[in-house]
């Protein structure tokens, strides 16, 4: 490690973008290691400091503390998810028990704990502001919940149960990103596309020619369970075979097979969780979360989940009408799109056209942004980021003062997982005066040159989803980087994200951006009131697939430490836990098997999927609150600002929430939404 590592210091461009220029794979393990001794340094330092603990010299040097470890890291992850290589996977493979370890070595030092514990035992009397009183709260809960107050033995086992897991998650991340490569399909004529547009059929030749198969068509599989294409291809024995490879992702007797280190995850986890003194690791988990435990997630699930079966098997009726035969999983979008068609007059692929990912982009989400908050977007070819393909907007206030920096990687390759994501390149702060520098990642099929990208509605409910969640890191305005952005409770992070796709089909927002790339025209308004008229046309599907993984999640982490011993058959405890739950319906397969579920064995969302719909219930409440209040105005965007958007995880979640809302939320919003009343 040498001054000459991009990572040695601050960033001396602007918003403190990294200099991606500079940093190459070679400079990552040396940041890393230094990064580490240097905090480890910071710790110590904190630790020798004379007389008592006070919260500037224990609290406030902790926050300043790693920074070049952060750095490394926040530019490292991005990269290795977005942009992987055999070197970056093998660095991470290296780092990631490594950096366990270090974490362990900060939150289970029984000496800062005994610090930190002091001031919370008398945070009453030392006169703290309620940003830094929070703090200090987050510090002695998060080190609690991560094993600080226990025996040395105990937090012995523990530092080896969290590196092992991490080796284990790393690895789990790898399996479905190569599985999911592997598993392409290979379509031999251009006669088997049948029903795909021009542009779709144009990108799949293009992924096959990138792949060194010119002359032939390829299409590329997606993290979750089915595909796009099923909604319009007319072949159905191609169907069938990209839904059973979709569903069989790191499921094969292969050296990507995630069965064993699965198990192998429930077990530890387990284990650890009655280290904790729980029983289960789903409870150990919800404990710090806004549901506080896994009796009160279960009884918000079971309200939906008859319904929405329910809904989905009278759905299945009407599909099989229009198929004039039974309906199997690989036949569902394409014959939901003819009853679509034949119920409300929609034919969504005729909808492309209108949804041009530029515009979208600009005449959309920008404008709504602009409309709510009066923040302004100008696009930055000058910045050089991570991928040719990832491109920097700078930020503005409304007085033209700089906000931040946001990037966007829209399009799918062989490097990038699957799914759609926010990360944060550099998080807002005072303390370090930091701007935010956000990235939103997509996975949208990247057409052949010179051709225009045409989402579907899907993806672009996908691209104002995301951005939700960027503007939830570009607004924060919080002292302290721990408390930044979306550093909120992990069954609320959802919540702002999913908020800001409700402007998709306003009215004024609608139609400043979904036009005819060709032509100029607007989207026709009798489309747009069908779609609405259409809102919960398969909720009942959508709704069954989601609860299906949801449980799925916490059928694993709600496993006693025996009980996760027994466990040697992942597909029949999966399939008798979907049947428990009564959402066992084979037309509608879950979102996530198992094998292919990153967001729970690899992702952060361990007994925490749930949290998607748990915040959704604010969602829905607070969209009927924008309605009942005008909509897009800057006096409507100020308030969620500020009440909301801007304070981060700096006061309490729900909090923030009645600080907004006024109130409690309540269910009925959301089931009226998804048609389960």
């Amino acid at each position: 490690m040498t001054n000459a590592n991009p990572f040695a210091a601050r960033s001396s461009l602007e918003f403190e973008l990294p200099p991606f220029a500079q940093i190459k794979e070679e400079h990552y393990l040396p940041a890393f290691y230094a990064g580490c001794e240097q905090q480890l340094a910071e710790v110590r330092a904190i630790l020798d400091t004379p007389g008592a603990a006070t919260f500037e010299n224990t609290i406030v040097a902790l926050e300043k503390s790693g920074q070049m470890l952060m750095r490394m890291l926040l530019v490292f992850f991005n990269k290795s998810s977005s942009d992987t290589s055999d070197a970056l996977d093998a660095i991470e493979e290296e780092i990631a028990p490594k950096l366990a370890a270090h974490q362990d070595a900060i939150n289970l030092n029984p000496v800062l704990f005994a610090r930190i514990k002091a001031l919370y035992d008398n945070r009453e009397s030392i006169g703290l502001n309620g940003e830094d009183s929070w703090l200090l709260e987050r510090y002695y809960k998060d080190l609690i919940h991560a094993g600080a107050h226990l025996t040395e033995s105990e937090r012995d086992r523990l530092k080896q149960l969290n590196e092992e897991l991490s080796k284990l998650e790393t690895q789990f991340s790898k399996n479905v990103l190569a599985d999911t490569n592997d598993l392409a399909v290979l379509v031999e004529t251009i006669e088997e596309l049948d029903g795909l547009s021009e542009n779709e059929i144009a990108s799949a030749a293009a992924a096959a020619k990138d792949r060194g198969v010119e002359g032939k068509w390829l299409i590329g599989m997606v993290n979750f369970s089915g595909n796009p294409v099923l909604d319009s291809l007319t072949n159905r024995e191609l169907r069938k075979k990209i839904m059973q490879e979709s569903l069989v992702k790191a499921n094969r007797a292969n050296e990507n097979d995630n069965k064993p280190v699965l198990l192998q995850v429930v077990k530890l986890r387990a284990e650890r969780a009655r280290l904790f003194g729980n029983e289960t690791h789903a409870e150990h988990v919800i404990a710090v979360q806004t549901a506080e435990n896994p009796e009160n997630v279960h009884a918000m699930l079971r309200k939906i989940a008859p319904a929405a079966v329910r809904n989905a098997k009278a759905e299945a009726e009407d599909l099989e009408k229009s198929a004039g035969s039974d309906i199997e999983s690989w036949d569902w979008g394409f014959y939901t799109e003819k009853v679509r068609l034949e119920k409300y007059n929609i034919d969504t692929s005729k909808m492309r056209p209108y949804f041009e990912l530029e515009s979208v982009l600009t005449n959309g989400i920008f404008f709504a942004a602009n409309k709510l908050f009066g923040i302004t977007f100008k696009e930055r070819p000058d910045l050089v980021t991570y991928h040719p393909e990832a491109r920097a907007f700078e930020v503005n206030n409304e007085d033209g003062s700089k906000l931040g920096l946001f990037i966007g990687d829209f399009y799918t390759r062989d490097s990038k997982r699957g799914g759609a994501w926010m990360n944060s390149l550099v998080d807002q702060n005072f303390l370090f005066n930091q701007l935010p520098v956000v990235v939103n990642n997509l996975n949208i099929p990247k057409p052949p040159a010179g051709k225009p990208t045409l989402l579907t509605y899907d993806e672009t409910t996908t691209l104002f989803h995301e951005f939700g969640h960027a503007l939830h890191g570009l607004l924060s305005q919080v002292k302290y980087p721990r408390v930044s952005g979306t550093s909120v409770q992990r069954d609320f992070v959802e919540f702002p994200s999913q908020v800001n796709e409700m402007w998709i089909l306003w009215p004024e927002v609608v139609e400043n951006y979904a036009r005819h790339h060709e032509t100029g025209e607007k989207l026709p308004q009798e489309w747009i009131d069908n779609l609405k008229s259409a809102s919960t046309f398969n909720e009942g599907h959508a709704t069954t697939s989601y609860l299906a993984a949801a449980i799925l999640d916490l059928a694993w982490h709600s496993l006693t430490a025996e009980d996760a011993a027994k466990v040697n058959d992942v597909e029949s405890f999966e399939a008798q836990a979907i049947k428990d739950y009564g959402l066992d319906f084979a037309p509608v397969p879950t979102r996530y098997r198992s094998t292919y579920f990153s967001h729970i064995f690899a992702g952060g969302y361990s007994a925490g999927y749930y949290g998607y719909i748990w915040s959704e219930v604010l969602d829905a409440d607070t969209v009927d609150w924008f309605k009942e209040n005008g909509g897009l105005l800057r006096e409507n965007g100020e308030h969620f600002r500020n009440t909301l958007l801007g304070r981060g995880g700096s006061i309490d979640s729900m909090q923030m929430f009645r600080n907004f809302r006024g109130r409690d939320s309540k269910i009925e919003p959301l089931l009226k939404r998804r048609g389960l009343l």
